[in-house]
């Protein structure tokens, strides 16, 4: 088995921080969706602006809120503003990680999804997202 890379959320912007909660980060539920990223679920960000690199859980946000909220502890971490990189992985089996691919959201200044890649054949739902988003 390898650890691979799941999904990307590339350069979201966060638009709130939140020490007062008790932690995770919120990300608009349509962005989750695009990159298939569960609620609850562990969650690598890493920080653009002053390089932070830290590990929390997903929550959902209002879908097409464009959302990115750092909740807590996490929430120091960051500025409103901030550019970040949301980070999933998975375990693949060691002849599949050769061929292996991870989807790659793209978005906006206003986290509006601009295009992804890796979306399997069979699951092609590129265009809906992004007639939604």
């Amino acid at each position: 088995m390898r650890t691979m890379l799941k999904s990307k959320l590339h350069r979201a912007r966060v638009t709130l921080n939140n020490v007062d909660y008790e932690g995770s980060i919120t990300i608009d539920k349509h962005l989750m969706e695009a990159a298939d990223i569960l609620p609850y679920e562990r969650v690598e960000v890493l920080n653009v602006n002053n390089a932070a690199r830290f590990t929390t859980y997903a929550i959902e946000g209002e879908r097409h809120s464009g959302v990115i909220c750092l909740n807590g502890a996490a929430a120091r971490l960051v500025d409103k503003g901030d550019v970040v990189i949301i980070l999933t992985y998975h375990q693949v089996l060691e002849e599949q990680a050769k061929d292996y691919h991870p989807r790659l959201v793209y978005v906006d200044a206003q986290n509006r999804i601009t295009h992804i890649h890796g979306v399997p054949k069979e699951k092609d739902w590129t265009s809906e997202l992004l007639s939604k988003g």
